[in-house]
């Protein structure tokens, strides 16, 4: 059974604020079994799926988990728009794929700050851009430590604590930034606002950042891909 479709037909459903009852009818099919499906209890048939699709507007990739992309659009590297200025002149370091990670990332990046940004949290601002400088800080040692003859001095944290240090440090700012995500205020701080600004879904990423939204969804689904091989394939 496709583990990505309950979740996906029950979040589209939720996402445009139809109940059950009134999507079952428009599907053809009784509230019972609807609920069946979203629950994974039973696996529903290619004919489901085709109208499932047409009802929510998307792809039957995009409801059996395939593609990030609500439309099931796979992505080439031409297709996802360039936010780096000097992105021309280091073209050829590290090759194609390299670039089109780092096109991931940095387009990624700038859609979660915005998102930051309209929570009007300072407190959550700091700490997602800390977390962030940390993790690339920790993959710089590691890349500068590839070759011998680099001077560990160049740093001031000596590099047998360096990497644990700054896991901890990571682990401290995912804790406070998930406590103001959620309007619980450490040390002073301020928590985010929720606002219709914030209301996140596939839609509205795709409406609020055309150019950069693919992005964003193609690195959820690589990094939760890269989740569930930890856990053997698991949830």
């Amino acid at each position: 059974m496709n583990k990505d479709f309950p979740r996906v037909i029950t979040l589209l459903r939720k996402e445009r604020n139809i109940s059950q009852k009134k999507a079952a009818q428009d599907l053809g099919v009784s509230q019972a079994l609807l609920s069946h499906y979203e629950k994974g209890i039973r696996e529903c048939g290619l004919d489901f799926i085709v109208r499932a699709a047409d009802y929510y507007g998307v792809s039957c990739d995009y409801l059996l988990g395939r593609s990030p992309e609500p439309a099931g659009k796979t992505i080439s590297f031409d297709d996802i728009e360039e936010q780096d200025p000097m992105a021309k002149e280091h073209q050829d370091a590290g090759g194609m794929m390299a670039s089109f990670n780092k096109k991931l990332i940095v387009n990624s990046v700038n859609v979660l700050f915005s998102l930051v940004r309209k929570t009007e949290s300072s407190s959550l601002m700091k700490e997602v851009s800390s977390f962030l400088m940390l993790a690339v800080y920790r993959m710089f040692r590691k890349v500068y430590s590839s070759n011998p003859k680099n001077d560990q001095n160049f740093f001031t944290v000596n590099e047998v604590m360096a990497d644990s240090a700054a896991s901890a440090a990571m682990s401290l700012c995912a804790a406070n930034a998930e406590a103001a995500a959620k309007g619980v205020k450490v040390g002073g701080g301020d928590t985010a606002a929720v606002s219709d600004e914030t209301v996140i879904t596939s839609t509205t990423l795709s409406e609020k950042y055309p150019a950069l939204s693919s992005s964003i969804l193609n690195i959820i689904k690589n990094s939760e891909a890269k989740i569930r091989d930890l856990n053997g394939g698991g949830e």
